[in-house]
């Protein structure tokens, strides 16, 4: 062993959520972890900056199931078992400035029937009602077993056995919770808002349109969002306290993040993985495993040539992608705003454009209403931004340090500054900050392929592959694998990674200790 080479157990490529959350169960395993981020940031697309005051969350804005314990969100099931809490501002109301018109929208059992009353009348609110009694069964089918359960090899069997009796009172809700969740839309609702209003939804959720986006994760929302008392959470500090509670769960069991520690190459020898070779120079051997939390097209590029089947290859870099994002980080003066402020709006411009049309949606979040730290007295912080539907082709190959790379960063980012006008018509006067993010952004700094939000694989047409790959000692976790795109998900992902490499016994163990087992 040289002064360059550094061993550990198990190295984990990004430090992105899914990553960290398999990193730190890990370390609570037991595992010697070092994670390699090639950022000076944590977190990935969820990681949070600072400029001149201004607190800024990069990625997800929109949380829930994470303010209470026990709870069927993978990231509470995480941050329950690495023994890490954060303090939270809870609400249960979100704005909407849609075609039809402007509402505040709240969660809960009946509060939509406001809003359907309003612009559809009492039949369409007879149908929600109806729809939300054939999706009770299936909400309750989408979290009868806990992420936590999960693991990719066959002691699967031992730790989703304890849940058997809870999975055979399901059975017949498994088949529609594994299709495409347009099957069950189409049959059960005809009027066209709450349809179009659903389909918002999953693209919001998944990157895809409901005909694309798998009804386990609709019925996982409609357990979260549309039963009595739910609320929606935002961390105090912003986005990065999560960060920071998985580098705390990770670190004080003894585990390493590296910054700046761009991985080269996944190391071979004999047909296993067994660790990296970083750009500066250092190697990681790993005894136990490599754990990719890069995507999947920037995973096969990390593999030497050979050590993977060519078909392997060419089935993964065929994944489809979807859209990038433009970002608009706004640091404003507050004075003599409305004090009704909502943490959160969504735009649409049109409907029959598609909804996932370009720059057809917007969302904004101004979570200084919740949390004032995030901003100097009397200011606040927006973050606006197209979720997923910003084409990649209309930047490919353009210099960042042209005058047309500036010139189109305020032709794309103008939609966001219309949006913000919905709410705020005289932002142009209160901007003191303004900070623009393109696909090239987000390419440079998450090193993601096309800046993408992830695959496009859609539900009844293919499914997420899990974390195994055809090379010995080689995982996988993040939004290219199950359960697939978002936050929840990505931490699901990167605990099943984490529980595989783990002995059954430790594994049940953990999920006795968060009480996921009686």
């Amino acid at each position: 062993m040289t002064l360059d080479t550094i061993e550990t157990d198990v190295v984990v490529i990004g430090s992105g959520i899914g990553g960290l959350c398999c990193a730190a169960l890990l370390a609570r395993y037991g595992f010697d972890v070092t994670v390699c981020e090639s950022h000076t940031i944590p977190g990935g697309a969820a990681h949070a900056f600072e400029r001149d005051g201004f607190k800024f969350d990069s990625g997800p804005s929109l949380y829930s199931g994470l303010s209470y314990s026990p709870s069927s969100s993978p990231l509470r099931q995480v941050l329950d078992a690495i023994g890490e809490d954060l303090e939270w501002k809870t609400y249960d109301v979100w704005g909407c400035h849609l075609p039809e018109g402007s509402f505040n929208n709240p969660i809960g059992t009946d509060q939509f029937d406001e809003v359907l009353e309003q612009f559809q009348g009492p039949q369409a609110v007879a149908e929600w009602h109806r729809f939300k009694k054939v999706m009770a069964p299936l909400a309750e089918a989408a979290i009868a077993i806990p992420p936590a359960a999960f693991r990719a090899d066959l002691g699967v069997v031992r730790t989703l056995g304890r849940y058997l009796p809870a999975m055979l009172k399901q059975t017949k809700y498994i088949r529609q919770l594994t299709g495409p969740f347009s099957r069950i839309l189409g049959r059960e609702i005809s009027d066209p808002f709450i349809h179009r209003w659903m389909d918002m939804l999953c693209f919001l959720l998944s990157g895809l349109p409901a005909d694309g986006t798998i009804a386990a994760e609709m019925a996982f929302m409609f357990a979260e969002w549309y039963q009595p008392n739910m609320v929606l959470d935002y961390p105090v500090g912003g986005a990065g306290t999560f960060v920071d509670a998985l580098v705390r769960g990770l670190e004080k069991r003894g585990g390493t993040l590296m910054l700046g520690a761009h991985v080269e190459q996944v190391l071979i020898e004999n047909k296993r993985a067994v660790g990296v070779q970083l750009r500066n120079g250092k190697t990681l051997r790993a005894k136990r495993a490599v754990v990719s939390n890069a995507s999947v097209w920037d995973t096969l590029k990390l593999l030497p040539e050979g050590a993977v089947p060519k078909k392997f290859v060419t089935e993964r870099q065929a994944t489809p992608e979807c859209e990038s994002f433009m970002h608009l980080h706004l640091g404003i003066d507050a004075a003599n705003l409305p004090e009704d402020l909502e943490c959160h709006y969504i735009v649409v411009k049109d409907w029959e454009l598609g909804i996932t049309a370009p720059q057809n949606i917007v969302l904004l979040s101004i979570p200084s209403v919740l949390d004032p730290s995030l901003a100097p007295p009397g200011k606040h912080v927006i973050h606006a931004y197209t979720p997923g539907n910003e084409p990649y082709e209309v930047w490919q190959g353009m210099d960042r340090r042209s005058d047309a790379y500036q010139q189109l960063k305020q032709e794309r980012s103008e939609i966001m500054w219309q949006a913000i006008k919905r709410v705020m018509p005289d932002i142009c006067d209160r901007t003191e900050l303004t900070l623009v993010g393109t696909p090239l952004t987000h390419a440079r700094f998450l090193r993601r392929h096309h800046g993408s939000y992830g695959p496009a694989i859609r539900a009844g047409q293919s499914i997420f592959p899990g974390p195994g790959t055809p090379l010995s000692g080689l995982l996988c976790c993040g939004d290219s694998t199950f359960p697939g795109i978002g936050l929840p998900a990505v931490a699901a992902s990167g605990m099943i990674a984490a529980n595989t490499l783990a002995t059954v016994p430790q594994h049940l163990k953990m999920l006795k200790e968060i009480g996921c087992l009686g």
